[in-house]
């Protein structure tokens, strides 16, 4: 759906436009409707405006880790996106990518407890009763089923909304007026250090961090071949590109994409004597990784530390 991050969606995408009313009207419904439960613990939630590409999940571990770092037990709840299960687990090291979902496996294997399944109040009451006392409501802005102490709305400064249609025309979940149901907030504009999109400036003016991503690997003239099946592919190639590697080609997948055998001899074949490379959470999908480099990507937060610990230390 390249055309969900163009400046305008193409005419044709107007036959969507039924679609997109259907969408508008059917969240409308399910957020009237929804029960809300209330954890025994503090929560706060990690989500965004759009579907996918916007850096929610290594937000939601640079959280994590700073609450940990403060001597407490944070514990991450999340539906597991793609998993073949539905029965309520807590993730471990180990755990398979069709039991939890890639995002819940990356977060796990960078030391947080992360626990999934359908329903997120379940999972806060399996979380406090094995230690924690803090959850992390991963991907929790569309989430009305758990009532939250605060909300960390994750944007990308350089391309907030995409198109600015709703799904399936474009990329939006929620129109960024909906923020005014938030009753605590704090915005969190990933790649700050790209040219600004306007369009942020109607956000609302919660305290916010301003943050871009730092990646670990020495790519330096190394001749590489990319592939990832992620939302937003562009963004890791021009990451890959920062880090002085000699691109020698590349290949897409949908996200989430799961990789079979055919799909990496069919890789190893395009790439030729170049390295295979990809993203961490592309990574946790592949059962046989040998011969391939994954480029870990951390946050580097350059504006808004102290806001960030207040709002933290407002609800815990």
């Amino acid at each position: 759906m390249s055309f969900w991050w163009s400046a305008s969606p193409p005419a044709w995408s107007l036959a969507l436009a039924p679609l997109e009313l259907a969408y508008r009207a059917g969240a409308a419904v399910h957020r009237i409707s929804v029960r809300r439960a209330h954890a025994r613990v503090p929560v706060i939630s990690v989500g965004n405006l759009t579907v996918g590409g916007a850096g929610k999940t290594p937000v939601a571990i640079e959280i994590g880790l700073r609450l940990a770092a403060r001597g407490l037990r944070p514990a991450v709840l999340s539906r597991g996106y793609g998993r073949l299960m539905r029965a309520p687990m807590q993730v471990s090291f180990e755990s398979r990518v069709d039991e939890v979902g890639d995002e819940p496996l990356l977060m796990a294997r960078r030391g947080l407890t992360v626990f999934v399944g359908p329903r997120r109040a379940l999972l806060a009451d399996m979380a406090v009763q094995r230690g924690a006392d803090v959850v992390i409501l991963d991907d929790g802005l569309q989430h009305h089923a758990l009532a939250r102490d605060l909300d960390v709305v994750v944007v990308d400064a350089s391309n907030a909304f995409g198109n600015g249609r709703l799904l399936p025309r474009g990329p939006l979940r929620e129109v960024p007026s909906a923020l005014r149901r938030v009753q605590r907030g704090l915005l969190w504009f990933t790649r700050s250090d790209l040219p600004r999109d306007a369009r942020t400036a109607s956000l609302p003016p919660w305290p916010a961090v301003e943050s871009s991503y730092a990646a670990r690997e020495d790519l330096r003239r190394k001749r590489v071949f990319l592939f990832a099946g992620i939302a937003r592919p562009a963004s890791f190639e021009a990451t890959v590109r920062g880090l002085g590697a000699e691109i020698a080609g590349a290949r897409w997948f949908g996200d989430h994409h799961r990789y079979g055998a055919s799909d990496l001899a069919a890789l190893r074949r395009d790439a030729g004597d170049a390295m295979l490379v990809t993203t961490e959470k592309d990574l946790v999908r592949i059962d046989q990784p040998h011969g391939i480099v994954a480029v870990r990507v951390d946050v580097r937060i350059h504006a808004g530390e102290d806001a960030l610990d207040a709002a933290l230390k407002a609800v815990l």
